[in-house]
Parts: structure tokens; C-alpha cells; sequence
């Protein structure tokens, strides 16, 4: 299977600048979008062959999330479970016959770590969440359906660059939002709790590997950029990872597209 996964930053923008050229020639079994920053009905798209599941945020333009299947998901989870951090959009699981498939937005601290709290509070009911997902729990009182225990295979923005390996400027950078000791920690404490960083499995010391560049100071042609960009697998399908892919060439948003090939 083919799994990719892109932070488009306004998916209506990104439609005029070429995405569904990029999304035939990625030719994904699964294609996870996060901040698609719309409300139902404000796009539609013609993607044949593909099931579309989207998670909106309640406030207009803001966050999202989206996946398109090839494969009818047994059932669509849409939140966490806590109703403090289920307004936005940020989660969009499926449910499949051999795994889960989770695209996560994980909340931005904020410029002086501002929402820090708040991003903290994230982090731990995800890493909660997904846990449960494996032992076949999914959140109560939501109207889902109740699941076998299953791998999880995770994606999206983790907003996180996990080691100094993985930004341009790690010295300057150390304490910013994206780099905070407390964001890199809790990024560990979840792959401790049993899950697989997949580039960096693959490739473990690879530099100049990005995923997002910021639009100021040319750099994402100067290539100064930060690997916030995931696909994580539990620890039971570590043996199934084929290749983990980041495709910089593909343009039309600050972040690119990432992909993992597993055979499942």
C-alpha cells in the first residue's frame, strides 16, 4: 500500500496551484490531507475511485482534516474523545479491516509558547487515544462503533521537529514553537509508548530531509526548513515498512506531501 499524507494549507487555494495533478501522480491507496481550512459544501472534489471522509473545526476557515480511500472504511472517528480539544477538525481516523489509519493537525504552540497548555493537553489524550485504538477502543458516548484490537498507522502535521537532525537551524530555534523542549519530549514519550518514526527508521541520518519551509527569507529555496511532517506505525508493523518518502519537488502549499509504502 501507498500512504501519503500533506499539510496543504487551504485546500481551496492548493486546488488552483495543481493538486489534483500531484494527487494522481502520487497514485496513493490512501491520501490524508490536514488544514484543509473549509466547512462542508464549501468544495467539492472529483477524485474517482476514492472514499471521502472530512473532520471540519467549528470555526470558519480554520484547521480540518480529510483522508481519501480507496477502500470503504469500516467506521470514521472524528474526535479524541475530550470535548476541550474536539472543535477543530484535528483528527480523522479509519478504521480498516488490518489497521486503523489516523491523520492527525496537532495544534501550533504559538509564538512565546502561548498555547503550550493547550498543546501539552493535546499530546496526551492523542497518544491516549491512539493506544486505545490499538487495544480496540474507541471513544465513548460518540456514537462509534466498538473495534478488534488493530497496528495503528498515524500521519500528519505533529508540528515537532523531534532531533536537531531535523531542522536547518536547530541552535537558533531551540525553545521556538516546533522545538520547545516540551514539544520534543512529549514527541518521544509517544514514539516510547510504542510507535515508530518511519523516516528516520529508514533513513537515520539523512540531513537536509524537510517537510515545511517557512515563506519568509527564500527558504524553501535556500532548502532552511523543519521536518514537521510524520507517518508513525506501531511497533508491530515496523517489519512491513518498505520505504518512507518526503516529496519536496511537489509544490502548491509551505508544506510537501510524505508517503510510506508498507505491505500489509
Amino acid at each position: 500500500m501507498r500512504l501519503i499524507s500533506w499539510n496543504v494549507n487551504g485546500l481551496r487555494a492548493v486546488v488552483k496551484k495543481g493538486f489534483n495533478e500531484a494527487f494522481a501522480a502520487l497514485d496513493a491507496d490512501v491520501f490524508a490531507l490536514q488544514e484543509t481550512k473549509l466547512q462542508e459544501g464549501q468544495i467539492e472534489l472529483d477524485l474517482p475511485g476514492y472514499v471521502q471522509n472530512w473532520s471540519y473545526a467549528e470555526k470558519k476557515g480554520y484547521s480540518g482534516t480529510a483522508v481519501f480511500s480507496r477502500e470503504e472504511p469500516l467506521q470514521v472517528v472524528h474526535h479524541v474523545g475530550t470535548p476541550a480539544l474536539d472543535t477543530e477538525g484535528r483528527i480523522c481516523a479509519c478504521e480498516f479491516e488490518k489497521f486503523w489509519f489516523v491523520d492527525v493537525y496537532t495544534p501550533n504552540a504559538q509564538p512565546e509558547l502561548a498555547r503550550l497548555e493547550h498543546r501539552m493537553a493535546w499530546d496526551a489524550a492523542f497518544r491516549e487515544f491512539c493506544k486505545n485504538l490499538e487495544a480496540g477502543v474507541v471513544p465513548e458516548g460518540l456514537g462509534y462503533a466498538s473495534a478488534e484490537p488493530k497496528p495503528v498507522i498515524m500521519c500528519g502535521d505533529f508540528n515537532v521537529a523531534h532531533q536537531e537532525i531535523d531542522l536547518k537551524n536547530p541552535r537558533s530555534n531551540r525553545g521556538n514553537p516546533g522545538f520547545s523542549d516540551e514539544e520534543r519530549s512529549s514527541f518521544t514519550s509517544l514514539l516510547d509508548a510504542g510507535f515508530a518514526d518511519t523516516f528516520r527508521m529508514l533513513h537515520p541520518d539523512l540531513e537536509g530531509a524537510y517537510s515545511w519551509w517557512s515563506y519568509r527569507f527564500n527558504a524553501r529555496k535556500n532548502n532552511a526548513g523543519w521536518r514537521i511532517d510524520y507517518f508513525l506505525v506501531s511497533d508491530a508493523l515496523r517489519g512491513a515498512i518498505e520505504s518512507a518518502s518526503i516529496y519536496d519537488e511537489v509544490m502548491g502549499s509551505d508544506h510537501c506531501p510524505v508517503g510510506l509504502d508498507i505491505a500489509l
